[in-house]
């Protein structure tokens, strides 16, 4: 019996799931301590992986960098794309060099087929009266309930203080960093905005500001940006980053960045405090966020 495509490749996406689920990741320096099936009040339950470097110790404290799709961030071998950050690898040679400070890494797992609805920030709904783009976002929220706030008062309120109570770790806001790509980016820079006195900075990697994968008719990142304009946290006290790339789906995203951009200015946001990057022929996958994953790292987390 031939299977068909789209059945072969949602078996073979469910055993390499299965693989990751069963599997703790390999790094090549450090330790993974996993958190497994991590329950909350408010999202479904997950796995949550916590790298500890090499010099981790009982006699030091390590500030803290949250970072979404968790499963993708340290190991190839087990993501469903053969793709990883190599977050203990940079990180690792980083802190070596005397570059960045003490860091643990709490890699949240996303949870499949709802991670957009988790992702999605979306407080900017507010903002919708103001567009005429309703069937679009009839059509790409039709399926989804938003979860974005109930996923931050997860992290917040119920995976913060378990970490801080596990590993010596800064509490305060100097030292607690949150990060990501597309959607996970996008998540970054609401959680930044949404809790000012917990995260201190935020990476935005090939942020998804479109939301939806098409320009045209498409209001959603005017949206962000309003939203951007009454929330983005004091510039005197937060950093972040943001990049793109120019190919495949990072090719949509520089009008938007741009917008972003000129909001960050007009809030007060400097060269100190703000980065944005352009990646010329980097397209959107682990590969490409990896290759200059240092560069968000040394921003945030200079000693």
């Amino acid at each position: 019996m031939h299977l068909s495509k789209s059945i072969f490749l949602g078996l073979l996406f469910t055993m390499l799931y299965c693989k990751a689920l069963s599997q703790l990741p390999k790094v090549s320096s450090g330790k993974i301590l996993r958190l497994e099936k991590f329950a909350s009040k408010y999202v479904d339950t997950r796995n949550v992986d916590v790298w500890l470097p090499a010099n981790y110790s009982t006699k030091k404290k390590y500030a803290v960098l949250y970072m979404h799709d968790g499963q993708m961030l340290f190991d190839s071998t087990i993501t469903w794309n053969k793709q990883e950050w190599k977050v203990d690898e940079t990180l690792n040679n980083l802190v070596e060099a005397n570059a960045v400070k003490n860091t643990i890494v709490v890699g949240i797992w996303n949870n499949g087929d709802k991670r957009f609805a988790e992702y999605f920030p979306e407080n900017i709904l507010q903002y919708v009266e103001n567009s005429n783009d309703t069937i679009g976002f009839a059509n790409r929220l039709k399926n989804y309930t938003p979860q974005a706030n109930n996923y931050l008062k997860f992290i917040a309120e119920e995976l913060k203080p378990r970490v801080d109570s596990t590993f010596n770790t800064y509490k305060n806001k100097e030292n607690t960093f949150i990060g990501g790509s597309s959607m996970g980016g996008l998540i970054s820079l609401y959680a930044i905005c949404q809790y000012p006195k917990v995260f201190g900075g935020a990476a935005c990697l090939s942020t998804h500001l479109p939301v939806l994968f098409t320009n045209i008719n498409n209001h959603f990142p005017n949206l962000i940006n309003s939203y951007l304009k009454n929330n983005l946290p004091n510039p005197s006290n937060h950093k972040i980053y943001f990049d793109y790339g120019t190919a495949t789906l990072d090719s949509l995203y520089k009008p938007y960045q741009r917008l972003v951009d000129i909001t960050m200015k007009q809030k007060g946001y400097t060269s100190k405090n703000w980065i944005t990057k352009e990646f010329q022929g980097e397209d959107h996958s682990e590969k490409a966020w990896s290759r200059r994953l240092h560069i968000p790292l040394q921003f945030l987390l200079t000693k």
